[in-house]
């Protein structure tokens, strides 16, 4: 049965597709709330109370001026953004808090023979996600708009794991980077599965700040590897680990946004809801 939140993201979902499919033509707020059946007045209520900003203001978000300006910023490296943000915001850098430590050649050969894997499906701003843990930290997040395919994605992953539906203290600390209040943020671990190359990618990704962006090109290059950009492409594309790990944040060279393995409507709604968090 879905939750109010998810269906308050279903409709606001809905608002983003269209929203980002006519934004040339600068839509009013009556053509918005008239794509999703809602009156003016009730859905800038809702809208604002997901985004933190209006509906016209979400708009300038997605404009593709907009995304080329957040492109051209210059480039950040760990060592930059650590002086830059340092630890009085938190928030800001998800790498001051995520520590990635791949799975041994042993478990991975083994496909996760002696864990134990716990996870839950919970409600987010941005729908239903399937978060699981094994001793060691997040081995998977993913968003679920099929509860049953994500979860048998996970189990194909880890396929002699056990597995039990639990909550642990893990999930609660992953699950807090979809909160607001990013103040009380404790550090996460990942214990995911990946070739040295991926885990390199994973964790540029790792230093690109909430509210910004970058291209496929620049994460090439920043990991030496500047012919790469098709393979930075691809390993971006099996990220285990939603919205922790932000490969939303990474558009083409173009100012495009590109694909995204949970829905391009949820990419959308995310880079506008962070670019909004990033104004407030």
């Amino acid at each position: 049965m879905n939750t109010q939140e998810e269906l308050n993201y279903d409709r606001i979902a809905q608002a983003i597709e269209f929203i980002s499919q006519n934004y040339k033509q600068q839509p009013s707020l009556e053509d918005i709330a008239a794509s999703v059946h809602l009156s003016p007045f009730h859905f800038q209520r809702m809208f604002t109370d997901w985004a933190g900003v209006s509906p016209k203001q979400f708009v300038q978000f997605l404009s593709f001026e907009y995304a080329k300006k957040l492109l051209n910023q210059s480039s950040i490296n760990i060592a930059d953004a650590t002086q830059e943000v340092g630890l009085s915001s938190p928030g800001r850098l998800h790498y001051l808090f995520v520590q990635i430590e791949g799975i041994s050649p042993g478990e991975y050969k083994s496909g996760g023979k002696d864990l134990t894997i716990n996870y839950q499906f919970t409600s987010t701003i941005f729908g239903t996600v399937l978060v699981a843990s094994t001793h060691r930290g997040i081995c998977a997040m993913h968003f679920a708009d099929n509860r049953e395919s994500v979860l048998d994605l996970v189990k194909d992953q880890f396929s002699n794991a056990q597995f039990v539906q639990k909550e642990d203290e893990f999930h609660h600390q992953a699950l807090s980077f979809f909160k607001r209040d990013q103040s009380k943020q404790l550090p996460i671990k990942l214990h995911i599965k990946g070739t040295p190359f991926q885990l390199k990618v994973w964790q540029m990704l790792l230093t690109i700040p909430e509210g910004s962006l970058s291209s496929y090109g620049k994460i090439a290059h920043q990991i030496d590897h500047p012919k790469a950009y098709r393979a930075v492409g691809t390993a971006i594309g099996q990220n285990p680990v939603s919205y922790l790990i932000p490969c939303h944040r990474v558009i083409q060279s173009s100012g495009a946004l590109g694909g995204y393995m949970w829905g391009l409507t949820r990419k959308i709604a995310i880079i506008g809801w962070e670019a909004a968090q990033n104004e407030l």
